[in-house]
């Protein structure tokens, strides 16, 4: 998740071993120990290799392997400060618990982590909430706020519960979603070769879904509010790249080798855009749901393929996109906007109800 919610899992864990008179330093210590794993992101960047922060980042340091490691090195980094505060032994329950929220709120989201490291490399995302969830870390700022000021880690504990009921609301939510997308496409007379569900930005309600068939990638928005008022908003598709469909790139170059990392990187959801530089994009996220244009992609330079390709990100954040997104968190109609043309509005939103 974002790295302020990622201290804050571990502040609210670490508050809930604390005893009575503990829970404000157990509320720094488990904050900065939840921090910690994302230190990754600091060592991995490189101008030279611009997918070497893809290759690494949520990797070993967020495995559950590596908790009692992670929860060692806080203590050791935090113990010249405070060993007149607490003994050892409390400060590392206090630093493990911490550090311990950082791999598995991870996997909670959609982007990937070695969770399994160094069993398997596969990056493991569950998909049942957002990075980036107000919601979520509220409350827990809330239960942390409390625990602190009144000395006492039920509050804590309180907060603990709620964030994992939350959780569980999510993954009820992507199932019920993933139903909905399965029954769509059945209509379609699509045979899926694989599927997956994406909560988006900030929500449990507005769900996307992007599933494979005969070649294409097919993406969805779900609305998924109380039952019998799910909405569908029909999206777009685009093909699966495969490295044929580039005859230009010579076989173990290091422009092959990036899309093969890049590839990995995104479980295989590629298309390519074509343009001056094809562009090959990560098709599980989109700034709107139903759009295949990708928020990230590596740029091809077919003219210098022993250069390591560039890693860019694109961000729609015009007054349109945003709206259209706001209109299918609420479940309203929104606009087809034609080029040269004044938007016009259509109902892009089609009743499951037969299908579920």
């Amino acid at each position: 998740m974002d790295i302020v919610t990622q201290g804050l899992a571990g502040a609210v864990l670490a508050q809930s071993f604390s005893k009575k008179g503990e829970t404000r330093i157990a509320m720094v210590i488990g904050f900065l120990a939840g921090l910690l794993a994302d230190i990754d992101a600091l060592f991995t960047r490189s101008e030279v290799d611009p997918l070497l922060q893809l290759d690494f980042h949520r990797h070993f340091t967020h495995s559950i392997f590596f908790i009692p490691f992670g929860g060692l090195i806080a203590a050791l980094l935090m113990w010249p400060m405070l060993k007149k505060v607490l003994p050892f032994k409390r400060l590392l329950i206090f630093t493990t618990a911490g550090y311990g929220t950082s791999g598995l709120i991870d996997a909670c989201t959609s982007y990937g982590t070695s969770l399994l490291w160094p069993l398997t490399d596969e990056r493991i995302s569950w998909n049942i909430i957002s990075i980036l969830d107000p919601l979520f870390s509220i409350a827990l700022i809330t239960a942390i706020a409390f625990a602190a000021v009144k000395r006492t880690p039920r509050y804590a504990a309180f907060g603990l519960c709620f964030a994992i009921s939350y959780l569980l609301v999510g993954f009820s939510q992507h199932e019920r979603v993933e139903a909905m997308a399965m029954a769509l496409a059945e209509s379609r007379g699509h045979q899926v070769e694989r599927i997956e569900i994406k909560p988006t930005m900030g929500n449990l309600v507005l769900w996307r879904s992007i599933y494979e068939a005969d070649g294409y990638f097919h993406m969805d928005a779900l609305r998924a509010g109380l039952p019998g008022e799910e909405k569908l908003y029909s999206g777009e598709s685009v093909k699966r790249f495969e490295l044929t469909d580039l005859p230009e790139v010579a076989e173990g170059s290091v422009l092959a080798e990036d899309i093969k990392r890049f590839e990995f990187f995104s479980d295989g959801y590629i298309a390519l855009f074509p343009g001056e530089k094809p562009l090959i994009g990560d098709t599980r996220y989109s700034m709107l749901p139903t759009s295949t244009k990708p928020i990230w992609g590596i740029e091809l330079d077919l003219a210098d393929q022993q250069r390591h390709t560039p890693f860019n990100q694109f961000h729609d954040s015009s007054d349109l996109t945003r709206q259209t997104f706001i209109d299918m968190l609420l479940g309203d109609d929104i606009r087809i906007v034609k080029e040269d043309a004044k938007p016009e509005p259509q109902v892009m939103a089609d009743s499951l109800e037969k299908k579920i």
